[in-house]
């Protein structure tokens, strides 16, 4: 029977040891072809300037900048109400609470919803609804916030993030012993003082790792944006919430299927691509730093 037990657990070690590396060399593959599909065409002047000559010269620093004000907005959106949200369901609803039960059963729904739904519902209700509504109240019917731009692209993105957002922060809130509030508690302080002062201090690793990896999520979303704000090109950057923009994802999109000559377009859409890896990279390591710096103070 022993034997057995050891051949058995043998074979499913070798099969997790053989599926890890299936994935890190299908990782390392991608990033090889990547790497080397781009690296001609990357270059300091690729990262800092605009395109020309019908975006087959120049740079992507209109994408790049694009990129970066759609996630601040969408944060700003998104991780303080996530974050109400998760300290609501944990720190103050009951658990046979027909509101909490919703707002959860809410929260999964709109995790399961394909992206693109996100993006056709950006479209008629920040768009033809609100965007158009405020045209009629305070502009007199001209047209101003009923097309796309990156405010309406940037709350969409908030929505397809905040799932991600409510459930790390409220699992990261979790992790706070009952005893800590227990004790805050009998020394006087009140409930709102104990989530300030003991639950969030104590979750603040898990909370910052969730809504850092949130926002990478958002940053190379594509379908969301494709009918809220996202432009082929723009000859000048963004100024206003109510103006288009470009964006990274959206950029390596249009490259690769509306170009006339996609062979000669791939050097910019693997030179596109590393950028966009390196922000979600980028970002992915910030949380893990984050999280291991307030770890240790916290110990």
């Amino acid at each position: 029977m022993s034997r057995r037990n050891s051949i058995t657990g043998g074979f499913f070690i070798g099969l997790t040891a053989f599926s890890a590396f299936l994935i890190i060399a299908a990782i390392i593959i991608l990033l090889t072809v990547i790497i080397i599909g781009g690296k001609g065409t990357f270059s300091w002047e690729f990262l800092t300037t605009f395109p020309y000559d019908g975006m087959m010269k120049g740079g992507i620093f209109p994408a790049i900048y694009g990129t970066a004000l759609l996630v601040l907005i969408m944060s700003v959106a998104a991780v303080p109400f996530g974050t109400i949200t998760a300290i609501y369901l944990t720190e103050y609803a009951h658990e046979k609470s027909k509101l909490a039960q919703t707002i959860r059963f809410a929260v999964r729904t709109l995790a399961t919803v394909p992206s693109i739904i996100f993006g056709l519902f950006g479209l008629g209700f920040f768009i033809k609804f609100v965007g158009g509504g405020m045209d009629t109240v305070f502009f007199g019917g001209q047209l101003k916030w009923a097309q796309p731009n990156i405010l309406w692209a940037s709350l969409t993105m908030a929505l397809l993030t905040l799932p991600v957002v409510i459930v790390s922060v409220e699992e990261a809130i979790r992790t706070v012993p009952r005893e800590l509030r227990e004790a805050s508690l009998a020394l006087g302080a009140t409930k709102w003082e104990t989530i300030r002062r003991i639950v969030i201090p104590g979750s603040r690793s898990g909370i910052m790792t969730g809504t850092i990896l949130a926002v990478s999520r958002g940053a190379g979303e594509v379908a969301p944006i494709l009918f809220t704000g996202a432009a082929y090109y723009l000859a000048t950057l963004p100024t206003s919430l109510s103006d288009q923009f470009m964006n990274l994802g959206y950029h390596i999109y249009i490259m690769a299927t509306q170009s006339s000559n996609v062979d000669q377009t791939l050097p910019i859409q693997f030179a596109t691509t590393m950028v966009l890896l390196l922000l979600t990279f980028t970002l992915n390591l910030t949380a893990v730093i984050i999280r291991a710096r307030l770890r240790r103070k916290v110990k």
